[in-house]
Parts: C-alpha cells; sequence; structure tokens
C-alpha cells in the first residue's frame, strides 16, 4: 500500500507544505504556504491541478511557527477525508559534520540539532519548532530530518576548510555549505533533461532570494559558495554574502555595533534591499529606473559570474551550467546577462529557447550546455523520509 508523506519546510516567516502519495510512480496531492508569519499570516493551498482548495488569513500576532505548524496538520487531516499520514519529512537547515544522511528524529537528534542553532539561525530553529509542535499534537508520528548540508559532506577535505588554527576546526569551524536538497533534486532531473551532462562537470546555480552555486563531478558535490552559515558567498535578497572579515570588525569597532546588530545588518538589511534600498525582489528591481536598483543587479549578476569561474577552475573546466530556484528558473534577462559574462568558458545563449526558460537553453553547438531545471525540494524531502522509512522497517525483521 502506498504511504502518504507529509513534508514541512520552514523558513524565516513562512512554511511550505506538501502531501505526497508515495506510489508508482509518486504523486503530489496538495502544495500549499503559510507566508509573512510574524506579519500578516496568509495561507493558500492548491491541489495537484493547480486549483486553489483552502486560503485564510490571520491577524500579525495570532501565528507563530509553531501554531503554524500545528494549522497545516489540521489542514491535512482535513484534505485527506481522514485518511493517515504515515510520516513527516522536514527540510533541516544544518546537520553539521554528524548527519551526512537523512535521519528518522529522537530526542538525542533534537539535542544535536538544538545545539546548530548558532550555525543558521536564522533557519533553524524554525525548522525545530515544526518537528516539536507535530512531537507535540501526534507523539507517535514518526517524522524524519532531511539536511541542506548532507550533500556537500562529500566534498574534499581541503574544500571544507578554514585557514583557521586546529582547534577551532575540530570544533566544527567549518565550511558546510546549504541547498544541498535543490541541489540533489536537480542532479536527479538531469538524467532525464541533459543525460548526456549527469556525469559530468557541472556547475548549478541555485539563484532565489538565497543564492549559492555548487560545482558537481559525476553527482557528487565538490565545492560551493556557501560556507560555515548560509550568510556566505553570492549576494542574495537580503543577506549580503562573502565579506571582508575586517569590514566586521570595523562595524563593531567603529560603529558600536553589537554581535545581534552585526548579525541583523548582514542578513536582513544588506544584499539587494540593501544596495537598492528598495527591494530584496529581483522583479521590482527590474521594473525599477533608478541606478540604485541597476546596480544591485549588476552586482548580484556580477558575483555569480566571478564565482562561476572560481567553481570551474575547482572542478578543472565545465561541461554544463543548470539554472535552478526563483531567479534561475523564472528570470531570462538574469541568465542571459550571466551567460553572457560566462562567454569566455565556450557558453552561447540561444534567446529563442532562453525566453521559453526550461531545458536547454543554450545553442546546439555552445562548447558548455546551458540548462534550467526546475528545482523542488519537497518532493527530494518525501523521497528520503519514504526511503529512511522502508530503512527502518527492514531492520526491525
Amino acid at each position: 500500500m502506498s504511504e502518504r508523506i507529509a513534508v514541512i519546510n520552514a523558513g524565516s516567516s513562512s512554511i511550505k507544505f506538501a502531501l505526497y502519495e508515495m506510489g508508482a510512480p509518486e504523486a503530489t496531492l496538495f502544495r500549499g504556504q503559510i507566508e509573512q508569519i510574524g506579519i500578516s499570516p496568509k495561507l493558500r493551498v492548491t491541489n495537484a491541478g493547480g486549483a486553489v482548495v483552502e486560503q485564510k488569513e490571520w491577524h500579525a500576532k495570532e501565528l507563530d511557527h509553531r501554531l503554524a505548524t500545528r494549522e497545516i496538520l489540521q489542514i491535512a487531516t482535513k484534505l485527506l477525508g481522514g485518511a493517515k499520514v504515515t510520516a513527516v519529512g522536514h527540510r533541516i537547515a544544518h546537520g553539521g559534520t554528524r548527519y551526512a544522511a537523512p535521519t528518522r528524529v529522537n530526542a538525542e537528534v533534537m539535542a544535536e540539532l538544538t545545539r546548530l542553532i548558532p550555525l543558521a539561525p536564522l533557519h533553524q530553529p524554525h525548522n525545530l519548532a515544526a518537528i516539536t509542535a507535530i512531537a507535540e499534537a501526534v507523539p507517535s508520528l514518526a517524522q524524519v530530518a532531511c539536511f541542506d548540508t548532507a550533500f556537500h559532506r562529500a566534498q574534499p577535505n581541503l574544500a571544507q576548510l578554514f585557514a583557521l588554527p586546529r582547534k577551532f576546526t575540530d570544533a566544527g569551524v567549518r565550511r558546510y555549505g546549504f541547498h544541498g536538497l535543490s541541489y540533489e533534486f536537480v542532479m536527479s532531473k538531469i538524467r532525464g533533461v541533459a543525460p548526456k551532462y549527469a556525469d559530468s562537470r557541472i556547475v548549478i546555480a541555485h539563484l532565489g532570494n538565497g543564492a549559492s552555486l555548487c560545482a558537481i563531478d559525476h553527482g557528487r558535490s565538490v565545492a560551493t559558495t556557501m560556507g560555515f552559515t548560509a550568510l556566505d558567498g553570492l549576494v542574495m535578497g537580503t543577506r549580503c554574502g562573502s565579506i571582508d572579515p575586517g569590514v566586521l570588525l570595523y562595524l563593531m569597532d567603529s560603529c558600536a555595533m553589537d554581535a545581534r546588530a552585526v548579525e541583523n545588518l548582514l542578513y536582513r538589511q544588506s544584499g539587494l534591499l540593501g544596495v537598492s534600498g528598495i527591494s530584496p525582489d529581483m522583479r521590482k528591481l527590474r521594473a525599477s529606473p533608478t541606478l540604485e536598483a541597476a546596480e544591485a543587479i549588476s552586482l548580484f549578476v556580477y558575483r555569480v559570474i566571478r564565482e562561476i569561474g572560481s567553481l570551474a577552475a575547482a572542478l578543472g573546466g565545465l561541461d554544463a551550467l543548470v539554472f535552478t530556484g526563483g531567479i534561475g528558473e523564472n528570470d531570462a534577462a538574469t541568465r542571459a546577462e550571466i551567460v553572457e559574462g560566462c562567454r569566455w568558458l565556450g557558453i552561447s545563449l540561444d534567446k529563442t529557447r532562453n525566453a521559453g526558460g526550461r531545458g536547454r537553453i543554450s545553442t546546439d553547438d555552445s562548447a558548455v550546455a546551458a540548462v534550467v531545471v526546475p528545482t523542488d525540494e519537497e518532493q527530494m524531502i518525501a523521497r528520503h523520509t519514504a526511503s529512511v522509512l522502508e530503512l527502518a522497517h527492514a531492520s526491525v525483521h
């Protein structure tokens, strides 16, 4: 009998969720999101055909992440008509050095993941709040943690090291990388979209409000732009990306900013929002006539191009560049600007294909292929959750 898997993907101000029938093939039953938690919470749920089946709004103080998760449980029960959910899979931002694969949640796992909160302060607390809310409501329901860092544990040790004294490395201060669930899903789809490149040298550009790049060789992560935290690397919606550590010392010494003030600046006030002074949303910046908006876009594109060059060096060459994420999948102008900046690598854009925004967007004679592959982190989590349950069941017998 097929299993019904629920997936919870908790972000800093939203919770995405999905319900799957894990048969052959797997089928999406419903998808939904509660957004603007703590501001003006709104719920929207669609069925497999894309039709809206549930909508709701709350006042700002009526809903935090824990209460929002309970609301999702009630909605799932209603939508499934009383049919039981077998398990819940969660996207967990940080698994540290210990977790390199999806893991069934227990008290020991929760304690370890709680210890990792300082490494992902914007996401980990909300990830764990969702697990706690479900455990309180339905203690017997199996829960599986799927880690955004796990995909990168295959990287060479040198790619994970900072040039710090060994005692800090031994304490866990190293490059972890994120967006691993997205990279893993995209790789699973490349064999169907562009099978020629599945076992070659690929850079995947996950470009959205959070953005990163990953160098992949024969399906394994080699290097990535995010490091110890999800703050590192590219310019993002509100995050600054890579920054000279000396700037942080300056902010503390000369601007009288403490650690929390610096954290707020780097995570919430910087990136596209900080440079433009307008918005973290690329669509709004593209529509704006201001020079600041144009400069924010140009900086975003420049940093992507520069990091693609760095990852191509780590790979010893490049066979394909893959775009995914909200910007990567939907913004043809940004893709075109990035590909233009990578012409030296041998990428030639087909403008008509790029406008279509799916599959191969480079010309047939392009030495390096450019491809658009939509990501689906929730589906990857559902697959992992079903797999962990099968392994657990087999171990009992």
